[in-house]
């Protein structure tokens, strides 16, 4: 906390925040808790794609992170063509100004520095090289915290990411297999540390009674994938065998009186829910209207299992101690069930077999009793690594708040 004669730290957060991904809001939602209890005279506002949204929910200032409204959309005229190019040359102005007015800037979470889902590097990964380099030429400490990283085989992308990285003040991961993909991509990684993803850090809804028994609902988390960055050509083919394999699946459980509740992470996952519930036509299935993280817990927590793709809806289920198989589309996946002792609950969801992830579904409800309790033991020690997080992050990005701590504590045990 700051001294009464010090003037308060200006702390902005930056990234795709409030632009509808509930995952990325959750990980803003832990940044601003940590920043509400431990410095709360903090002055804290956002550079994000969603102000409007950012404002309104988490009650701090927001500006919006590109000048062209039309940045994610296809330009093919060329008046949006001339558009995106001048709003480029607009972002670099307007994201040193911002970053200018800041003591410290924090990325909170997300993969930012990967490219499993589709991206190209004029998008996010040129913001992101923009904030970074602000802050190294301007002297506002950049810290990008608990981000996930993985391998980009796209040349243009990997540099604006490596580079990125390599100018932040303060680097830590989600999981060891980020740390070692940045690694590989020529980052000096010797005292970056790794911690559970942040949404573990945030409030857990009250925990309701164990099933007696597998015949309850099951939460099925549905996205709109269409494979990786790598996947462009077969976009298409990926994304018909994932909802079909998804669809037989919901089909097949349906079948054996079990009550279906699909959940989203991301506005554009409606348009898969909706397909399922055309073709399945059952009134067994239905979903959920989740506009939070803390939404999310509270469907999975209330489900005798999950299924599900997006990344944070396997935590929110995980972490609500919910006995839960994913249907992995990238590393950081599969890492976080093994993190989470559930490794053998994987299955592809480039290739979704629904014989297959029933027969491993069923598996996973004979156990169901014994995974209870592993993620029991698991969220607990989650809870503890994630306090150490916060207490590195004070370290490295409020030197002058420690330091009038420890003077503090040394006149405390002064006799």
């Amino acid at each position: 906390m700051t001294s009464a004669n010090e003037p308060p730290v200006r702390v902005g957060v930056f990234g795709l925040l409030g632009s509808g991904n509930l995952g990325n809001d959750g990980s803003l939602e832990a940044v601003l808790g940590y920043l509400r209890a431990e410095h709360p005279k903090a002055v804290v506002d956002a550079l994000c794609g969603g102000p409007e949204v950012v404002a309104a929910q988490y009650g701090i200032s927001a500006t919006r992170l590109h000048w062209n409204r039309g940045e994610y959309r296809t330009a093919s005229r060329a008046g949006a063509i001339a558009a995106k190019g001048l709003g480029k040359l607009v972002d670099a102005v307007r994201t040193a100004a911002w970053v200018r007015r800041h003591d410290v800037v924090i990325v909170p979470g997300m993969g930012v520095l990967e490219a499993t889902l589709p991206l190209r590097p004029w998008g996010f990964p040129y913001s992101l090289s923009l904030l970074c380099a602000s802050g190294r030429l301007l002297r506002t400490r950049v810290a990008l915290v608990g981000v996930g990283a993985a391998p980009i085989s796209d040349r243009p992308t990997r540099a604006l990411v490596r580079w990125s990285a390599r100018l932040a003040a303060y680097r830590s991961y989600r999981d060891v297999q980020s740390r070692d993909a940045m690694r590989e991509m020529g980052v000096d990684t010797t005292r970056d540390e790794v911690y559970p993803d942040l949404a573990f850090a945030l409030p857990t809804p009250e925990a309701s009674a164990p099933p007696d028994g597998p015949q309850g609902t099951v939460c099925v988390g549905v996205m709109d994938f269409h494979g990786g960055n790598d996947d462009r050509a077969r976009a298409e083919e990926i994304h018909r065998r994932y909802l079909d394999g998804t669809t037989r699946f919901v089909r097949a459980l349906v079948e054996d009186g079990r009550p279906v509740r699909l959940l989203t992470g991301d506005e554009c996952d409606t348009p898969v829910v909706a397909a399922i519930i055309d073709a399945v036509d059952s009134p067994l299935v239905t979903a959920a209207e989740a506009a939070s993280l803390a939404d999310l817990m509270k469907e999975t927590a209330a489900a005798d299992t999950v299924v599900a793709t997006r990344y944070h809806n396997l935590i929110c289920a995980l972490k609500v101690g919910t006995p839960t198989l994913a249907l992995s589309y990238a590393a950081k996946s599969d890492a976080l069930m093994d993190r989470m002792g559930l490794g053998a609950y994987c299955h592809p969801a480039r290739e979704v077999d629904a014989d297959r992830l029933l027969e491993q579904f069923r598996a996973l409800e004979k156990r169901s009793a014994e995974l209870r309790r592993t993620l029991t033991e698991r969220n607990l020690a989650a809870a503890r690594q994630l306090e150490d997080q916060f207490t590195a992050l004070t370290v490295a990005l409020f030197p002058a708040t420690d330091h009038t701590h420890a003077q503090a504590h040394a006149r405390q045990e002064a006799p």
